[in-house]
């Protein structure tokens, strides 16, 4: 499905045709009605410069929000990188059989979570959305496994990493 909003460059060029149009449509406007009278010209320069402070603040405002949005989505990325990182470190914990699938399973996720974050194609994203929630089913069924099959402190410690490096993907894509 084509959105225009997908393609910032051609947002761009068309808000700027259309920011021309509409300053020709309002210079046609003001040349069609009589100049502003000298008594009234007052009155306006005060709407005037009430309406561009308001606007300056509308600015402003939308930008600290903008900033805010990016800063905190950029530390939910860096969580999850570290997220993803501390549990590959933790797998070696694991029996080396586990470990490697344990690996191997990080390794295909961090590609998957990569190619999330430098794709625009919805068709692509929902391919995956779908392949990223495999390979969590799978890293949690290994590490699920063994700690029920045995419940000690060092596999509990791999079971809580995977569970951040499950809920970091959430969080980072909630925000």
């Amino acid at each position: 499905m084509f959105s225009v909003l997908d393609y910032p460059l051609i947002v761009f060029v068309l808000s700027v045709i259309l920011f021309g149009l509409s300053a020709l449509a309002g210079d046609f406007c003001r040349r069609r009605v009589a100049a502003l009278k000298q008594e009234n010209r007052d009155d306006f320069s005060v709407i005037q410069g009430a309406s561009l402070t308001l606007l300056g603040l509308l600015i402003g405002f939308t930008f600290s929000m903008t900033v805010t949005r990016y800063d905190q989505r950029k530390n939910y990325e860096e969580a999850e990188a570290n997220a993803i990182g501390t549990e590959y470190v933790r797998a070696g914990l694991l029996p080396a059989a586990d470990a490697a699938r344990v690996r191997d399973l990080l390794r295909s996720y961090l590609d998957q979570r990569v190619l999330f974050y430098g794709t625009r194609d919805w068709s692509h994203l929902r391919q995956i959305d779908s392949t990223t929630a495999q390979l969590q089913a799978n890293l949690w069924s290994t590490v699920q496994t063994r700690a029920v099959a045995q419940p000690t402190p060092v596999n509990a410690l791999a079971a809580a990493g995977m569970n951040d490096v499950l809920n970091s993907q959430g969080y980072t894509q909630a925000a």
